[in-house]
């Protein structure tokens, strides 16, 4: 179940990071998605933003995450490492995860603030549908969305939609 009130100094700390991945995307003409993955003695393991610009869009950077912690590192390893992230993990990169084994999962904004947004601005749906990661992995354990971060999400998005709201 999401629990913003779990954030912890740290998992702040990491999520702004995040949130500068994803304006690099944007910066970069791609979606404003960052993620990074923290070991379980707090250190960046990897990281990565939105590459979908190609049109390619399996290029988000969860799915880029459970593919590279598939290749290095031990189930164990999988299992107490925490994915942060600046948008909650859609059904694809959910999947990814649970397949992979990853632990946490720690977001700046939730999928259903995302899918609110977009409604409000009177953008198109989606292709896939806006699932919660716990019913695409039950027993997930996830913390999130961050009411300081979730605004700079939002104005990224507004930003590359051309919006000033």
């Amino acid at each position: 179940m999401p629990d913003s009130a779990a954030l912890t100094p740290a998992d702040l700390r990491y999520l702004r990071r995040c949130v500068e991945l994803a304006r690099e995307a944007l910066e970069d003409d791609d979606e404003p998605f960052g993620a990074l993955l923290v070991d379980a003695h707090g250190s960046i393991l990897f990281e990565d933003r939105n590459r979908v610009k190609g049109g390619n869009h399996t290029r988000h950077p969860e799915f880029e995450i459970a593919r590279w912690a598939a290749a290095h590192l031990t189930p164990e390893q999988r299992a107490t490492a925490t994915v942060y992230t600046s948008g909650e993990h859609c059904p694809m990169c959910a999947a990814a995860h649970g397949w992979v084994g990853l632990g946490d999962i720690v977001y700046a904004s939730s999928s259903e603030q995302l899918v609110t947004w977009y409604s409000e601005w009177d953008q198109p749906a989606a292709p896939v549908a806006a699932l919660p990661v716990a019913t695409v992995v039950p027993g997930a354990t996830t913390r999130g969305p961050s009411p300081e971060l979730a605004g700079e999400v939002r104005a990224l998005h507004a930003r590359m939609l051309g919006r000033t709201d």
